[in-house]
């Protein structure tokens, strides 16, 4: 079943930029950008492909493809600075998120936020969520953009590169990347089950010190 999922995605990417040139590779990064799961571990090297094929230019493929970073980020922010906030305080406690993770978010968008950027855009998974929580901490427009843009520059033109290198075997990178993907969710699930084991501790206290 997964694979069928990973086939088809993978065929609408190969077409929307076989069809639309540089601006489906525009809006394919500007999908993922904006927290949907579109891998740009398979767009950026087909990208790479047809420059290879004398089809697009590197440089003109690692710029859309920034670009479209830069959009769908933005459309991220945007939620997040006007309806995240309120999503969170109202169901956060169900996703074990409490009112002071929302203010440790703010100061730490508010102290580290243009570095945090930067460097989320450089890994797999977490460059496809993090304009969500920098919204929501409503981290100064102008740097969002300006960081989003510089990360992801040199994550679009490495893959795109080494699509260029490996010609027809551009999807092998996919499979690297896919397990790359899994250790971080698994990094992401184990700070969670902490934070819930942290969480039923501080609770078993408070009773405790109360009576």
């Amino acid at each position: 079943m997964l694979e069928i999922i990973i086939s088809a995605i993978t065929m609408f990417i190969i077409k929307s930029i076989s069809s639309l040139g540089y601006f489906g590779i525009l809006v394919m990064m500007a999908i993922e950008s904006a927290c949907v799961p579109l891998p740009s571990e398979i767009i950026m090297p087909f990208a790479g492909f047809l420059v290879a094929t004398g089809k697009f230019n590197l440089w003109g493929v690692t710029l859309f493809g920034a670009l479209g970073c830069v959009i769908g980020s933005i459309l991220a922010y945007t939620i997040g600075i006007y309806g995240g906030r309120v999503f969170i305080e109202k169901y956060g406690k169900y996703l074990f998120i409490s009112h002071r993770d929302l203010q440790i978010a703010d100061d730490f968008f508010n102290k580290y936020g243009s570095k945090a950027i930067f460097l989320s855009r450089l890994m797999p998974v977490i460059r496809t969520f993090i304009s969500l929580p920098a919204g929501i901490a409503k981290m100064n427009f102008a740097k969002f953009v300006i960081y989003t843009f510089l990360g992801s520059l040199p994550w679009c033109f490495a893959l795109a590169y080494l699509g260029k290198k490996l010609g027809d075997h551009w999807d092998i990178l996919e499979i690297y990347f896919h397990k790359l993907d899994i250790i971080i969710i698994l990094a992401i699930l184990i700070l969670i089950i902490w934070q819930i084991l942290l969480n039923e501790i501080g609770r078993d206290s408070e009773i405790s010190s109360e009576g």
